[in-house]
């Protein structure tokens, strides 16, 4: 099940970031989390697995740019490979999808996970070494909304 964020979900979602790091995320990420729920946050969800926060994403709007961007996409590590993020990815898509604003949806993500975006339909754009953290590059990429 797939819902929207709400406040109370913050501590369980902070929990898969920590379970996700220094595997996918650099520690230093963890404030730039923060962050992001305290002033950038825009469309947040959550996967659900009875009952449990097994994976989170979020969405955000440039439209100026006729743009959105896939943001922080975090699975719990047990979760992983089971789909749950491609289920995640995709709900986001589909959202999108009915937005006629948006022209290009951006990812931007690691040399760790960027062919689960490729596999996704997304298209490299750029690469940048040590983005994120020391040996955490900037892979971003987009697609062309299919609205």
């Amino acid at each position: 099940m797939i819902r929207a964020y709400i406040n109370q979900d913050r501590l369980q979602v902070m929990d898969l970031l920590k379970q996700n790091t220094p595997k996918h995320f650099d520690i230093s990420e963890e404030s730039a989390f923060e962050n992001y729920w305290d002033s950038e946050i825009e469309d947040y969800f959550v996967s659900l697995e009875d009952s449990k926060i097994i994976g989170a994403g979020g969405i955000n709007y440039f439209l100026e740019e006729k743009m959105a961007k896939i943001s922080w996409d975090i699975i719990d590590p047990q979760a992983q490979g089971k789909g749950i993020g491609k289920e995640l990815t995709q709900f986001r898509i589909n959202h999108l999808n009915k937005n006629p604003n948006v022209h290009i949806i951006t990812v931007r993500t690691s040399q760790l996970v960027y062919t689960f975006y490729e596999k996704m339909g997304f298209k490299l754009v750029k690469v940048k070494p040590n983005f994120w953290a020391k040996n955490f590059h900037l892979y971003q990429m987009e697609m062309t909304n299919k609205k």
